[in-house]
């Protein structure tokens, strides 16, 4: 019998190994339910088991993956043959290598959101749904965002931001703390993990705050995936996404967004709306790039959207 309150893995494992990495994955729910593709956010996100509790585990078979460098994937934060096309095939190698044939449901919030975006745009006769929160677009629009913008209500942060990385008229603020983290000097690592890796996280916080704790290997590890793909623009043509929509339009599309999301602005998640007349945007009333209420509602509708 399927506990519908612990997620339980059936399956996990490695992928053949590609380009000198061994992508992790695992599978949680019915075997022989219909499946469900996650892809984590981030860049340098990870697998998490309680990512399936919004579905059903009697009915559904949840596949997750960690991309390349992040997670159980190995080797640990490795930039090298990394990229968002590389995430795209490993997903599709993994749904080849479970031998998957039915049409998938795809979820994926923030930078999940540009993968499965992405992954239906390859894919877009075994895409069935898209179930979308936290929508980032990853453009120049979002880059602006982060690095100027943001500014008019965070200067005090950004100024730490800007004072805290090398100077170098010719390179990015992105692209000052990804030299950061190459130089693979642990002092200058840590920097760069408690203030440009912490940036997104205090965005919308009202007490804001650039400093961790403790700095672990796992943050160093996930950070130089994270701030490498901001200093290249996450290795994607600008606006590629807003671009192709026609590709997807006819693929229903579930999109949860709070209302003051100041890592990710509405606005991405409204355009993208608009673009996709097949699809349904719920605005939540609160602030923040997570919370309770977006959890909440993100499950709801989910719900809801599946029938």
């Amino acid at each position: 019998m399927f506990n519908l309150f612990t997620p339980r893995i059936f399956n996990s494992g490695y992928l053949p190994e590609k380009e000198g990495h061994r992508v992790y994955f695992m599978e949680l729910g019915n075997p022989d339910g219909e499946p469900v593709l996650i892809f984590n956010g981030g860049p340098g996100g990870v697998s998490k088991t309680s990512k399936a509790a919004m579905f059903d585990r009697k009915k559904y078979r949840i596949i997750m993956f960690d991309q390349r460098g992040c997670g159980k994937s190995m080797p640990a934060g490795e930039m090298e043959n990394n990229d968002s096309i590389a995430a795209l095939e490993d997903a599709e190698r993994l749904i080849k290598y479970l031998n998957i044939k039915k049409p998938l449901i795809v979820r994926g919030g923030s930078w999940g959101s540009t993968l499965a975006l992405l992954f239906a745009m390859r894919n877009p006769q075994s895409v069935k749904m898209l179930l979308l929160s936290q929508i980032f677009l990853a453009d120049s629009d979002n880059k602006k965002w982060m690095e100027e913008d943001s500014g008019l209500f965070y200067p005090d942060m950004l100024e730490k931001l800007d004072s805290s990385a090398p100077k170098n008229k010719r390179l990015n603020l992105a692209q000052r703390f990804a030299k950061m983290m190459n130089s693979y000097n642990l002092g200058q690592q840590v920097k760069a993990v408690c203030t440009y890796g912490c940036y997104e996280r205090v965005l919308g916080n009202l007490s804001p705050d650039l400093n961790i704790k403790k700095v672990t290997q796992d943050d160093i590890n996930s950070n130089m995936i994270y701030i490498n793909y901001c200093a290249q623009n996450f290795m994607l043509e600008d606006k590629c996404i807003i671009n192709n929509t026609s590709i997807i339009e006819h693929i229903p599309t579930l999109i949860v967004h709070n209302r003051l999301d100041m890592v990710c602005p509405l606005c991405g998640a409204y355009e993208l709306h608009k673009h996709l007349p097949n699809s349904k945007l719920v605005i939540v009333p609160d602030i923040g790039h997570g919370s309770k209420l977006l959890n909440k509602t993100i499950k709801k509708e989910i719900k809801r959207f599946l029938g």
